[in-house]
């Protein structure tokens, strides 16, 4: 008796811990359940680096209205079905841009996302591309470049032009796709009469981290690929205090990734550049490239090609540009350990968006499926349960008979197991499976794009967020604003009674211990899942639900484990 009331004061514990530490570990642990964050938070900015040792952006300490600084410079238009924005012929920087197909909440109305702000703004976040300065003479910052034409938009690109009256004349050449990534050309022709050298380089910068946090398992901030890999293991703290990260590659590319949207520079793949991540003081950083200088004779020109990406992380659309490519681009998307399932979850459960046109019934299709592929472990499992109650009076004999020998009785148990041909953990393994399964369709409907701000039905609007509906307020009734750790919405609760009929089903345990635990186990999981997305517990509803009809199923095949077990002194002597 005192060893059950230990037991079940550890359980207690146990239980209090994961209830109101959930929260914090949760924090940590996965990414944030919270819709996309509606701004770029941001702050004053400043120069970044040396320009004399590699580019650096200059950008206006003062902060002012957007729209005051959008009229200050001449610009050209940008005009995609996905971009809309302008380019500042000030400095030929790539500075205003908004997401035409993504608002920033699910409210009617709501504004598009905006990705790049001009410099001098509260949001400051922009890309631009030149040459060093090592006896060039480029156009510097506050050069205004001549435009070919007033609208960049798909199959109309515009070249901007500048010469630094040396002898030198640069150009730029921009093209845009349908989608979200640009074709950069730099171009000098020399027609002065001595050699000039020649280095191109690339810049992205932003004034201020990402309003959404970066966690173990989804990386936000600084991101490149080189030296044939992704590397997601340098965050924006690790530049504070004008620190820096460099490195020197081929086939790379670096930028600035958030949850849904990245900003990425992407030199010719072939090419040798040095890249480098910095910050500065006032909280601004930089992503930049360079690439070594060529010496360009008189009478002749020199071109360098390279991409920029500003948009948002379609998962088919970045495998596409790796398909023509950009090396390892898919990888922007924070796939982790899991990518092996994920993507395969994720493509077939767009092919049955697609198919379907909603996304929770997408959900409870993709449920079926792998419900029905593992179907044939489930049933070997109720098998191997029916066995294992079969050899109950014989376990507990031999639990009896060796109670003050604990290593014999474990001997004597094993080979029990193996004389009855029963394997106690092949239960264990239809579980084991969904846990790769369930965390894997989690991050798919965290991390992709595709899946935010999809609706279900009724309040259900975001499948990717939490259930917004909860009692604890009389389901908005009431003005009150319930803690989020106790804030259990409809969802939720309805997967706790799926869990809770699910237990029910199965035979009451002998172990008064094991009843506890899973008495209490159903509200347990339903406020530890509360926080996160609806669409993973529609998932895990619809699993529960098709196990009650499975397990009624087996168990009419194997009547033997609704059985009541032998008292605890039966036994074989």
């Amino acid at each position: 008796m005192k060893e059950d009331q230990k037991n079940f004061l550890l359980f207690a514990v146990l239980a209090a811990l994961i209830l109101f530490g959930w929260p914090t570990i949760a924090h940590w642990v996965f990414p944030t359940q919270n819709p996309a964050p509606t701004k770029i938070e941001g702050g004053k900015t400043t120069p970044v680096a040396d320009p004399k040792a590699s580019p650096a952006a200059v950008s206006p300490t003062a902060i002012r209205d957007r729209a005051i600084v959008l009229k200050e410079s001449p610009r050209i238009l940008i005009d995609t079905p996905s971009l809309k924005g302008s380019i500042n012929l000030k400095g030929a920087r790539i500075d205003d841009l908004v997401l035409a197909k993504y608002p920033e909440t699910i409210a009617k109305g709501s504004p598009a996302i905006r990705l790049l702000s001009p410099g001098g703004t509260q949001d400051a976040y922009f890309a631009g591309f030149g040459w060093r300065d090592d006896g060039l003479k480029p156009p510097s910052p506050d050069t205004v470049w001549q435009a070919s034409g007033p609208v960049l938009a798909p199959g109309t690109p515009v070249t901007l032009s500048a010469a630094n009256g040396q002898g030198q004349v640069f150009r730029i050449e921009l093209a845009v796709d349908e989608k979200y990534m640009f074709t950069v050309k730099q171009t000098v022709a020399n027609t002065g009469t001595g050699v000039v050298p020649v280095a191109p380089y690339g810049l992205v910068y932003r004034s201020g981290i990402f309003k959404e946090p970066d966690s173990w398992t989804v990386h936000v901030g600084p991101m490149s690929a080189h030296n044939g890999a992704a590397k997601y293991d340098l965050n924006f703290k690790d530049l504070d205090g004008e620190k820096a990260s460099d490195f020197t590659s081929n086939g790379a590319w670096l930028g600035f990734t958030d949850k849904y949207w990245l900003t990425a520079l992407i030199p010719d793949q072939a090419a040798v550049v040095a890249g480098k991540f910095r910050g500065a003081p006032n909280g601004a950083y930089q992503a930049d490239y360079a690439r070594n200088a060529q010496l360009l004779q008189p009478g002749q020109k020199i071109t360098h090609t390279s991409r920029f990406f500003a948009g948002a992380k379609e998962a088919a659309l970045l495998d596409t540009y790796e398909g023509q490519g950009v090396t390892h681009f898919g990888k922007a998307i924070d796939w982790g350990w899991f990518e092996i399932l994920e993507k395969p979850i994720f493509y077939y459960l767009d092919w049955l968006f697609r198919m379907i046109g909603n996304f929770g019934v997408a959900i409870i299709c993709l449920t079926f499926t792998i419900r029905a592929l593992i179907f044939p472990i489930a049933n070997k499992q109720f098998q191997s349960m029916a066995n294992m109650r079969a050899i109950q009076p014989k376990m507990k004999a031999l639990q009896e008979r060796y109670k003050d020998d604990k290593q014999r009785q474990q001997q004597e148990i094993m080979k029990l197991y193996k004389e009855e041909k029963v394997n106690p953990l092949a239960g264990c393994l239809p579980l084991i499976l969904q846990i790769p399964i369930m965390y894997s369709l989690y991050k798919v409907l965290l991390l992709t794009i595709e899946m935010r701000h999809q609706p279900f039905v009724l309040w259900i609007k975001d499948l990717s967020a939490p259930d917004p509906l909860t009692p604890l307020n009389l389901f908005g009734l009431l003005d009150f604003t319930p803690p989020h750790f106790i804030a259990i919405g409809v969802i939720p609760i309805l997967l706790g009674v799926s869990m809770y009929y699910q237990i029910k089903l199965n035979p009451a345990p002998m172990d008064e211990m094991q009843k506890q635990i899973f008495a209490i186990m159903p509200w347990m999981l339903m406020f530890v899942m509360a926080p996160f997305a609806v669409g993973l517990q529609v998932y895990w509803i619809t699993s529960n639900c098709i196990t009650i009809a499975q397990q009624r199923w087996l168990y009419s095949r194997h009547p033997a484990l609704k059985e009541p077990l032998p008292k605890k002194d039966a036994g074989v002597k």
